[in-house]
């Protein structure tokens, strides 16, 4: 089964240059010049493995969980969790097994078999390998369009970084993906009522200023699409406190007698 380092070629000890030289020696293979139709599921993993393994702080995080989780030193460590279908612990180390070894479908396939978002992952796995998982998790939920669920998986990941930070070096990563998917995919996936608890899941997490504002007018938008006037009034008021420069508010201020 293939890992970041032997989609490339490498072995763990690459230097950074050998990890650059064999990205692009595998890339320029990959070109539909010279590889043809159907390449593009080969070139989204070593791209995957590429941005891991380039950046100093997630390469050593990768190297963490596989070397501590994963190597079994010959166990067929895999086989030995399918055959365990009713308990949980197992599918749940199962579901990491499989994100490190570039398994995602068959990772995806197991998280929802056992509940998707309902499925408790952190009570089965360490707090560190339930992070690293769930973060992986979300990452390929993503490029499935599959936003909801990763909205509550990467919304869990933060909070859970919030009170203990894990991540450190790329918080600012989590931070960035969860704004974007927020910004840019996930209001038409949703109905106005989820929408609204996702808005106030958002202003639990502690962003800045002008991004809480940015989400309480689009409660306020909201709300007021829903015919609660009075409710709509308030938000937008709490929004402009937070940013009263805020944009794109004057319409609906005039609408509400703001």
């Amino acid at each position: 089964m293939d890992n970041y380092y032997s989609l490339l070629g490498l072995t763990e000890s690459a230097s950074s240059a050998d990890i650059k030289r064999a990205f692009r020696e595998k890339a320029k293979r990959l070109h539909p010049d010279i590889a043809g139709k159907g390449t593009e599921d080969r070139m989204r993993k070593l791209l995957a493995a590429y941005k891991i393994l380039s950046d100093a702080d997630r390469r050593f995080e990768y190297d963490r969980v596989y070397s501590r989780f994963v190597d079994r030193g010959g166990f067929d460590y895999r086989t030995f969790l399918r055959q365990r279908p009713e308990d949980p612990a197992s599918q749940a180390k199962l579901v990491l097994f499989e994100l490190f070894h570039l398994e995602e479908e068959d990772a995806i396939a197991v998280w929802k078999k056992n509940g998707g978002v309902n499925f408790p992952m952190e009570k089965y796995l360490s707090r560190d390998d339930w992070m690293d998982g769930a973060y992986f998790l979300a990452d390929e939920l993503i490029r499935r369009k599959e936003y909801y669920d990763a909205f509550v998986l990467l919304t869990r990941v933060l909070r859970e970084e919030r009170r203990k930070p894990y991540f450190h070096f790329f918080t600012e990563d989590v931070e960035i993906s969860l704004k974007e998917l927020v910004r840019l995919h996930l209001k038409p996936q949703v109905d106005e009522e989820t929408w609204l608890s996702c808005m106030e899941t958002l202003l639990e997490l502690g962003f800045p200023p002008r991004d809480e504002a940015r989400w309480l007018r689009s409660m306020a938008e909201t709300l007021y699409m829903l015919g609660d006037y009075s409710s709509a009034a308030g938000i937008i008021r709490e929004a402009l406190k937070r940013d009263p420069a805020l944009p794109n508010t004057s319409k609906l201020r005039r609408k509400l007698n703001v």
